[in-house]
């Protein structure tokens, strides 16, 4: 007489490593895809470690990792302002305000977490795209990172010195392209993001990016106002976060270096993958 089968737990992929043959064949599935599909992307585009990143962002649903694929190659070719020149020598004036950092380790969901404190943006001397363009220069890096594709990234936005200055720099246009790389246009989990400091001027620009995210992302924003020390460390550990937020793990110039640091020692290849014509 036959006996049942014991249930086998449904294997997850996200947890095996690259050369396991069940990652391999899916990443070369996405491939083929691509290939039928033809797009338009380099070579190096369809390499093994350039595909793993879509399939471990959308956990290897091979049509949500298709469409990520697929968004982030169109907004790269139709925003060359951002995507054109990815130097990171040509914003190191605005990184050595010290206007963004990176936490030392990750959080205890295994998150990487980066700081954006916006009273060091001067909006005479920098634009909304020089942000963006450190942003994305930064997520390109995270998203090479086995852990960071399993795990994601989480966002702190200190918004004290938020000014009418800032706000009419983040135009419609703007918000939306912001919004699009956050859900479906980049290969990295938006795993949270979180907002200390924010001032009422700002909520007009809030709502207008807001408007385009997508209900999950809108679920991971996370509002901590001026008294925000015991809510942040709600989700970070005071020993991860820095002492100018009541944190244990040193003064914010040396996130800010960390970051710096990485950003800079990357040059070569940000510059390979830039959209150069």
């Amino acid at each position: 007489m036959d006996q049942d089968q014991p249930n086998c737990p449904p294997v997850k992929l996200n947890e095996l490593p690259d050369d396991s043959p069940l990652v391999r064949a899916a990443v070369a599935a996405l491939r083929c895809r691509a290939v039928e599909e033809n797009l338009e992307v380099r070579q190096s585009d369809l390499s093994d470690a350039g595909l793993i990143r879509f399939l471990r962002c959308r956990d290897f649903d091979s049509n949500l990792a298709w469409k990520v694929f697929k968004n982030y190659h169109k907004w790269r070719k139709e925003c060359p302002e951002i995507t054109a020149n990815l130097h990171p020598p040509s914003v190191l004036s605005l990184l050595q305000t010290g206007y963004s950092g990176i936490l030392k380790e990750r959080d205890p969901s295994g998150s990487r977490v980066v700081i954006y404190r916006i009273a060091q943006w001067d909006p005479k001397i920098f634009t909304a795209y020089d942000l963006f363009r450190v942003s994305v220069m930064l997520s390109e890096l995270l998203a090479r990172e086995p852990e960071t594709q399993r795990n994601g990234v989480k966002t702190i936005f200190d918004l004290q010195g938020w000014k009418f200055a800032h706000a009419f720099q983040i135009t419609p246009a703007v918000a939306k392209k912001i919004a699009f790389v956050l859900t479906d246009g980049f290969p990295l989990k938006t795993r949270g993001i979180h907002l200390i400091r924010e001032p009422l001027i700002f909520y007009h620009v809030f709502n207008l990016i807001k408007h385009f995210l997508s209900e999950k992302i809108k679920a991971r924003i996370h509002l901590h106002g001026n008294n925000f020390a015991h809510g942040l460390q709600k989700h970070f550990p005071a020993s991860l976060l820095p002492e100018e937020w009541n944190g244990e793990a040193g003064p914010f110039e040396e996130f800010s270096k960390e970051l710096t640091d990485f950003l800079i020692e990357s040059t070569d290849y940000l510059q390979n993958i830039s959209l150069l014509e």
